[in-house]
């Protein structure tokens, strides 16, 4: 039973890393979703000058037991499997289905609007206005324009701070905000396939540092407010789906009036929403991913309540 127990923590962190890669899908609303977000804050936060000098001491046992990586490990080894193992599959995918694709996860992020917020033990006043809050950051920033690409080291651990604090609020996408800053293609798609540590490591020293620090943050929000704080990031959820509407056509980044072209296609500045232009077999699929989309994720309530129940 434990064995099975890792295991399921194992695809709860791959969902979660697949959920990264995608622009506009975020890795915390799996986690929140799955019912092992709040732990994942306080296994993250435990990481400080205790857990240090118990590694120092060479208390192992006691060590493991303070930062939970009992935990941790088979979470951190799914989502690190599904990034590299998935980045060249979505690679593909956006290349040749686009509209399907992001149709799937528009489902997927409208059904945890309604799986995150029912969390809320009582929507009062305060908690409407924190989740209205959330909704207007969400869309404040789908509507803003990309930098364009940087490859300074001290860019891309700034990247690494930003997008990873992005990946753990649920609705808003580190994957997104890479694209933002201007670097999604370079770090998400072409450093990871490539295994470019001239890119990788300064933005996944970014990246830690950024995890650690929010997570107290986080932590302290969830002991203290933790309604509001969950109405907050539904507002996330909900304002993200700007991002995901599946019909939109891409705006290629320019620089000097020219196309920036790299391992020989065009980078994606940003998407412009369309309506669907035609009502034909292809919109119709899509509109069966929308729905698997939301299937999924009340297939993945019903099984986190199945677990959360065997584990009481």
């Amino acid at each position: 039973m434990k064995n099975f127990y890792k295991l399921a923590l194992f695809f709860k962190g791959m969902a979660m890393g697949a959920a990264n890669v995608i622009p506009g899908v975020s890795g915390g609303t799996i986690a929140l979703i799955t019912g092992v977000y709040e732990r994942l804050i306080n296994a993250i936060k435990s990481f400080d000058i205790h857990a240090l000098k118990l590694l120092l001491k060479g208390r192992i046992k006691a060590f493991s037991q303070y930062t939970d990586l009992e935990f941790l490990v088979p979470v951190f080894l799914g989502l690190g499997a599904a990034v590299l193992s998935l980045a060249k599959l979505f690679e593909y995918l956006f290349g040749h289905y686009p509209v399907y694709i992001w149709a799937y996860f528009f489902g997927l992020v409208l059904a945890s609007v309604y799986f995150v917020g029912k969390t809320v033990e009582k929507w009062t006043p305060a908690n409407v206005l924190f989740f209205l809050l959330g909704t207007g950051i969400a869309v404040a920033v789908s509507i803003l324009h990309p930098a364009g690409e940087n490859d300074n080291p001290w860019y891309l651990f700034l990247n690494g701070v930003i997008a990873i604090i992005s990946m753990i609020l649920p609705g808003l996408s580190g994957s997104f905000v890479l694209i933002l800053l201007g670097n999604y293609q370079m770090v998400a798609i072409n450093a990871i396939s490539h295994f470019d540590l001239k890119i990788l490591v300064p933005f996944g020293l970014g990246a830690v540092v950024g995890l650690i620090g929010f997570s107290h943050i986080l932590s302290w929000l969830f002991k203290r407010y933790k309604n509001k704080t969950i109405a907050l990031l539904t507002g996330f959820i909900l304002g993200s789906l700007s991002v995901l509407w599946p019909w939109k056509k891409p705006i290629y980044l320019l620089i000097d009036g020219k196309p920036v072209v790299k391992h020989g296609k065009q980078l994606v500045a940003y998407y412009e929403k369309i309506l669907p232009q035609h009502y034909d077999l292809g919109f119709f699929i899509a509109v069966v991913c929308i729905l698997l989309g939301i299937l999924s994720i009340f297939f993945l309530e019903k099984y986190s309540e199945v677990e959360s129940k065997k584990t009481i």
